[in-house]
């Protein structure tokens, strides 16, 4: 029963999104822009463009598997704070966003997203950032581009990889139909990797992060640990907060 469950509701126990009225008015610190993308036929993408005066770029965010764009917004403002600007995505039914979810879907929104954004800034100036789920879309994006770095934050090997861990008795591989194959993507990198991870993360265990990091450009990659943190506390350590700054200096 265990293992059926796992094959007919992955997607409720991979996904934890919340929902949006579509007249929700977001409240954030700083201006911003929101945005209904197209991205195909029936799917209908919400967007929050934070803007700075003389940004030092912009920071591309994939958010994790929780929550919505009134969460994420808000998270997003620590990099607004430094004087980026910010484009945060809702996935496909998560918050405003409408679509039916797939693997490829992410991948298709994302794509649609940095083209989106590079009509407005340089590839240079990018910086693709990847939290949690987002980051095996923020690593299959950098593998097609040649953004200015990769940021992920409680990044994984695959979602395979994590799966495993959480269900070791199970045939796992043979029931998930979602893999985000980060390690295969992260191959293909040509930019500067930053990779931070908690040494206490209770979701994605500090070994996948370290699986993925093995398979990395070497000479492109900074693994930074984060002692004692979970999975979603690493702002409130000292390392975390001194090693983004330094990457984004």
């Amino acid at each position: 029963m265990i293992g059926a469950s796992l094959y007919f509701l992955q997607e409720k126990i991979l996904f934890l999104p919340t929902t949006l009225a579509q007249d929700y008015q977001y409240d954030f610190r700083y201006p911003f822009e929101e945005l209904f993308l197209n991205t195909a036929e029936n799917v209908s993408i919400n967007a929050i463009h934070f803007k700075t005066e003389n940004p030092k770029g912009v920071i591309l965010y994939f958010h994790g598997n929780a929550g919505d764009l009134s969460r994420w917004g808000i998270i997003g403002e620590h990099f607004v704070s430094l004087n980026y600007d910010v484009f945060i995505m809702d996935y496909r039914t998560y918050g405003k966003s409408k679509g039916k979810l797939s693997e490829q879907g992410f991948y298709d929104d994302a794509e649609y997203c940095y083209n989106y954004v590079l009509q407005h800034y340089s590839e240079e100036d990018i910086v693709i950032y990847g939290r949690s789920l987002g980051t095996g879309v923020a690593s299959y994006l950098a593998s097609n581009h040649e953004p200015k770095q990769l940021i992920l934050e409680t990044p994984y090997y695959s979602i395979l990889d994590v799966a495993k861990h959480r269900f070791p008795i199970f045939p796992v591989k043979s029931l998930l139909r979602y893999e985000f194959p980060s390690n295969e993507f992260i191959r293909a990198v040509r930019c500067p990797i930053t990779m931070f991870h908690g040494t206490d993360d209770a979701v994605i265990p500090y070994s996948s992060a370290q699986k993925l990091q093995s398979v990395a450009p070497n000479e492109l990659t900074t693994f930074i640990t984060i002692e004692g943190a979970g999975h979603n506390n690493l702002i409130s350590f000292e390392n975390y907060k001194e090693g983004i700054i330094d990457v984004l200096k």
